[in-house]
């Protein structure tokens, strides 16, 4: 690109037709040669008129002007100006590897991040430089390709929601050392600091020079969110110790009616060179069960979004008591004051053990129930050791049993004394007592003890070495209240009172709530470790972008127990929320030790933000200017020639000025024009009403004719021997082009085709929902059954991740395929050997006695995956004559036919689903099957 006063010219040898505007300037203003003077006698009846309107002689000054500036735009327009380009010494020249760290970091400004990149790719283009791509977060091998394919790709690409980690740096440093030649980088850093990053700036050294692009603000994240004292805490983290900085945190949450929708907020502020923020929320526990996340408004990225589980959701609790139901007065019942406390931030299960068992509640209450039948009891030890909190009330019958009198029991988390403790009676050991004030381990602790709250009887704990490890609260004796044990992952408690007020007030009071609720959050609310998820197995729910979006887990498989808490998040550990049968666990980006540490780089690289001034090409302003001036021009000639009024003209430059101001600057074609509005309607119309079989354009042209070729010979088949009469097939761009037209799509895949932006993305996955059929070709069966994977198989690969795809199996002898007009056993094309991937049967899916094939659903497969070369074999010519050769005589032409019966089949599949399973064809089949 030549540079002549600060603006960059890409074809600049045009601008050698500025030299021809003097010479043109003298044409126009030239006039015919003078007339010839001849006397004429009556010219003298004439003399003395005036005439009202003049003609000039020659060109005006003005016009002149306006067509020399018009042309002038137009040279200069054809000329490829650019403003801001940039400088040959940054373009370079040579090979250029674009590095992106493309993880949750950079997630807020992908968009200046993906416009620097478009810059540095169009001006690669420019310079004819090939160019690779190397995601951090999600290495492949490096292709350098022409920039403009690259152009077309990076819409499609996202940040993901981890940091590359060892393994993606070590994959990466694999794909740099591995590319021969030298080549240039420029590195597009999120800003944050990671290990392994030296080593790739070393290998990227030694193949040549690198430039980084970094955004200078500080990258913000926020800590998963901890119950602790009664609040919430929540604490943020950036990335640079910058001056003091304040940040809005959102509690976004359901509301009754199921609509998602902010519920609270609050402030939390870095102070002058502090990295963290914290902040305490305080929230009914109404709405703190209504959390679903906590997000740094204005920050979407998945590390500004700190997931809820079920540490802060309302909870199920189970009362079950001794007595029956209609025994006794409501208030001397040992459940009523247990209903008045958690009615309101716990949903109540109330019944038998047995029934209630199965609800699987998150808190069994137990009150002054004594003995447990033994497999009730088996039942209830794996409950609690599963996550369970089991809470017990003292109570007459307790007392009077024999329940851990001998040797410690599984549920009861200190042996008792034989029979009880009164105080304060007329055979009592003196004055009621009250409460100490709760240590600092207790889960009470911070609670205010009110002087009112009284115990009048208890059952007493036996000494033991473990005892007061056990105690969370007493009396102000020392003697232990409520103690508590750990049974696998979950906890037992024993009040050793009553839960009602026969022997304290403490359930008259309010302390009797605020320890209640204490247990019941505190029982899940801490994480568990590593150690105590041994062996169990989570799967994930929703999973987090990169941008903090939640989206449905669908296929993604089930992560183990320790490293769901422990390791890094990154392609096999998805951000999100997990179920593990039991509970619900929250997986987020952060975890509660770590930090956000800024980016070091050496001094020898170079480091720009994302602020430089951005290429503007001026070429299409340049030219609308020159048809507008040309436009004034006309009506310039037409008011100096006398033939168009001074008013008329006025309008008419009005007019013009108006629509000049509403042209878009860069002067491109618009889209949506009547006469192209027209023909898409006529071509929707058109491919409505007929039956029409689409292949996705490859950009390969051998590929797309043999595509077409192929769905011709197949549509003709189709013609001559059902009922169905296909039209002409379509070759179908996936980012133009609506795909509701066609039932079935052919996809040849190829090694080089470029990856469909997210907006085809999103067609393609409307169109798998609403019933469509892609048959994916990566005509490459020669080399699988060799054992070789082929490029066009890794690129399907790439190809199909974005897709919703459902689980797949290689075709099973009684899928509806293999009878959906012809009996079929193989599915050959012009490879034979190649296994046929269709959507896997349900797992209940039976096979009735006697009949052939199980009773599957309506559905159709979406997907039909192979690499058989369908399309070469079915392809014909003009006359309808075979395009390529097929295996070797008789056997070569069999092939053939088989595969023109397995496209018939497949068509006849996508239209009719799994008509073949239904019961009435089964006589039919089995004659034909002879059976």
């Amino acid at each position: 690109m030549t540079m002549i006063a600060g603006i960059g010219f890409t074809a600049p040898w045009l601008l050698l037709g500025l030299l021809a505007l003097p010479v043109l300037w003298l044409l126009l203003r030239a006039i015919p040669p003078a007339p010839k003077r001849q006397p004429f006698p009556a010219v003298t009846l004439l003399l003395g008129l005036k005439d009202d309107e003049s003609l000039s002689d020659r060109t005006p000054w003005w016009l002149l002007l306006l067509r020399l500036l018009a042309v002038a735009a137009a040279i200069i327009g054809l000329a490829g100006p650019v403003l801001n380009p940039a400088t040959e010494e940054a373009g370079g020249s040579g090979p250029l590897l674009i590095v992106m760290d493309a993880s949750w970091g950079g997630a807020a400004g992908w968009e200046q991040a993906s416009a620097q990149a478009e810059v540095q790719l169009e001006e690669a283009g420019r310079s004819g430089r090939p160019v690779a791509v190397l995601r951090l977060s999600a290495p492949e091998a490096l292709q350098f390709r022409a920039a403009s394919d690259w152009q077309r790709q990076l819409a499609g690409l996202a940040p993901l929601p981890w940091q590359p980690g060892p393994e993606q740096l070590e994959q990466a440093l694999a794909a740099i050392t591995g590319a021969e030649g030298g080549f240039d980088s420029l590195w597009f850093s999120d800003g944050l600091e990671y290990p392994g990053r030296e080593g790739l700036i070393e290998a990227l050294s030694r193949s040549g020079g690198i430039e980084v692009f970094e955004q200078p603000a500080p990258v913000l994240g926020l800590l998963p969110a901890s119950y602790t004292g009664g609040a919430i805490e929540l604490t943020a983290l950036r990335s640079h110790a910058g001056p003091a900085q304040e940040v809005a945190v959102v509690a976004q949450g359901k509301d009754p009616g199921g609509t998602e929708r902010s519920l609270a907020s609050l402030s939390l502020r870095f102070a002058d060179g502090a990295r963290a923020a914290s902040a305490e929320l305080s929230l009914p526990a109404e709405l703190r069960a209504r959390l679903s996340r906590f997000e740094i408004r204005g920050e979407a990225s998945a590390g500004a979004v700190a997931l809820t589980d079920d540490s802060l959701r309302r909870r199920e609790v189970a009362l079950v008591s001794s007595e029956s139901a209609d025994e006794g007065l409501a208030l001397l019942s040992p459940l009523h004051y247990l209903r008045q406390a958690l009615a309101p931030s716990a949903e109540l299960l109330e019944g038998a053990l047995r029934d209630l068992l199965p609800a699987n509640p998150d808190v069994i209450v137990l009150a002054d129930v004594a003995r447990l039948a033994p497999a009730q009891e088996e039942a209830v030890i794996e409950w609690v050791e599963n996550g369970g909190l089991l809470l017990r009330f003292a109570g007459p019958r307790l007392a009077a049993s024999d329940t851990a009198r001998s040797g410690e029991e599984p549920l009861m988390p200190v042996r008792l004394r034989i029979g009880g403790r009164s105080i304060g009676g007329a055979m009592s050991w003196g004055e009621p007592k009250t409460l100490a004030p709760f240590a600092e381990g207790s889960p009470f602790y911070g609670l205010e003890v009110p002087q009112e709250v009284a115990i009048s009887s208890q059952v007493v704990a036996q000494p033991d070495p473990q005892l007061a490890d056990r105690v969370i609260a007493e009396l102000a004796d020392g003697t232990p209240l409520v103690t508590r044990k750990t049974l696998g992952q979950g906890q037992v408690v024993l009040f050793h009172v009553t839960a009602n007020a026969e022997w304290s007030s403490l359930p008259l009071s309010g302390l009797f709530v605020s320890m209640l609720e204490r247990l019941a959050v505190s029982s899940s609310a801490a994480a568990p470790k590593a150690e105590d998820l041994e062996g169990t197995t989570w799967t994930p729910v929703e999973v987090l972008d990169g941008f903090g979006r939640l989206e449905a887990a669908e296929t993604l498989p089930g992560v183990k127990g320790p490293d769901l808490v422990a390791a890094p998040a990154g392609p096999e550990l998805r951000p999100g929320v997990y179920d593990g049968g039991r509970r619900m666990l929250a997986r987020n980006v952060l975890r509660p030790d770590d930090e956000l540490l800024a980016a070091r780089w050496p001094a020898s690289v170079e480091v720009s933000g994302y602020d430089a001034p951005q290429e503007m090409p001026l070429g299409g302003a340049l030219l609308t200017g020159a048809l507008m001036l040309l436009a004034l021009d006309v009506l310039g000639t037409l008011l100096v020639s006398g033939l168009l009024g001074r008013a008329r003209t006025a309008a008419l430059a009005a007019a013009l000025g108006l629509a000049a101001l509403a042209a878009p600057q860069d002067a491109r074609a618009q889209e949506g024009s009547p006469q192209q509005q027209a023909q898409a309607d006529f071509r929707a119309a058109e491919l409505a009403s007929e039956l029409v079989l689409a292949h996705v354009l490859t950009g390969d042209a051998e590929v797309d004719r043999i595509a077409e070729a192929g769905l011709r010979g197949l549509s003709d088949t189709l013609f001559f021997r059902t009922s169905v009469e296909p039209a002409n097939p379509a070759g179908v761009d996936l980012e133009q082009d609506e795909l509701a037209f066609f039932p079935l799509l052919y996809w040849p895949v190829t090694r080089d085709q470029p990856l469909p932006s997210s907006e085809a993305y999103g067609k393609l996955n409307t169109y798998l929902r609403a019933g469509g059929m892609i048959l994916f070709d990566t005509r490459d069966a020669d080399l699988a059954s060799a054992g070789a994977t082929s490029p066009a198989a890794r690129r399907l690969q790439q190809i199909a991740l974005p897709l919703d795809i459902p689980p797949l199996e290689v075709v099973p002898e009684d899928h509806v395929l293999t009878r959906a007009f012809y009996l079929l056993q193989d599915f050959p094309g012009r490879h034979s050997r190649g296994p046929v991937w269709v959507e896997a049967a349900p797992p209940d899916a039976e096979q009735a006695e006697g009949i052939p094939f199980r009773n599957l659903n309506d559905g159709v497969t979406p997907v039909v995956i192979g690499g058989n070369d369908w399309a070469a074999a079915w392809a014909v010519d003009d006359n309808g004559r075979p395009l390529l050769p097929v295996g070797r005589g008789y056997a070569g032409e069999r092939q053939r036919e088989l595969a023109f019966r397995f496209g018939v089949n497949l068509v006849m599949h996508v239209l009719t689903g799994n008509y073949k399973s239904d019961q009435v064809h089964v006589p039919a089949l089995l004659d034909r099957l002879g059976q």
